[in-house]
Parts: structure tokens; C-alpha cells; sequence
């Protein structure tokens, strides 16, 4: 886990929304439990599950009472939609503001845009 990124609870929450974005944990499939993630970065299982817990408060993983953990349906859904509110928040809207500020219209940031992704 990486000291400057914030509580590991939060970086253990933020590993399994990850999998569920990206695919690789499947809606209705199991999560990692809190031992299995504790072992595997080496912190306290009890913080490993508070990270956990934050994603059953969220309703992104439901439990089976003896089971474990799921991942639950919508959630993949949930956080996309999360996320590209945040990435507006975060990217799109600063930069509407500031192409504003310098008379760049939508139209014509669109275009660099365009023009950015010819290049790579």
C-alpha cells in the first residue's frame, strides 16, 4: 500500500472498486475477504475490512452471512457513473472555466482535442 495515498482502508476499498471498473471482479462474484487482502498487503485484517465495509455501506459489495462478501449487481454501473462525476468535477469543468477565460469555445476545444488524439 502507498503511505501517501491516503488511509489503507480507503487504498483497500479503492483496489476492489478498481477490479470491479475494470473487470477483472465480475457483479455476483466473490470478493477478496478481509484475511485474504490483510496477508496479501501485510496490514491489520481489521483494517482491511473496514475498507471492506465501506464499500457494503456504499452498496457496492452485499454480504452472505457465513460466505463472504459480493460483488453487487450494479455496482460496476454505480462506480462509472461515480467516477465520470468526479473526473467532471475534477478535469471538465476546470477546464471550461479556463478555456473561458481565454475565448476558447467548446467547438474549438473539441477540436484540439481532436487534433491531441491524432497525435499520440
Amino acid at each position: 500500500m502507498n503511505e501517501d495515498a491516503g488511509p489503507i482502508f480507503r487504498q483497500v476499498a479503492a483496489e476492489i472498486e478498481n477490479a470491479i471498473v475494470d473487470g477483472s471482479l465480475a457483479e455476483e462474484t466473490q470478493a477478496p475477504s478481509s484475511n485474504e487482502l490483510a496477508a496479501f498487503h501485510r496490514i491489520n485484517p481489521a483494517t482491511a475490512a473496514k475498507g471492506l465495509n465501506e464499500l457494503v455501506t456504499d452498496g457496492v459489495l452485499y454480504k452472505r452471512r457465513g460466505v463472504g462478501m459480493f460483488v453487487a449487481t450494479g455496482a460496476r454501473e454505480q462506480l462509472l457513473k461515480r467516477r465520470r462525476s468526479e473526473f467532471a468535477d475534477q478535469y471538465i469543468h476546470p477546464l471550461m472555466t479556463e478555456a473561458q477565460k481565454l475565448g476558447i469555445s467548446a467547438r474549438d476545444l473539441a477540436a484540439m482535442i481532436d487534433d491531441w488524439e491524432g497525435q499520440r
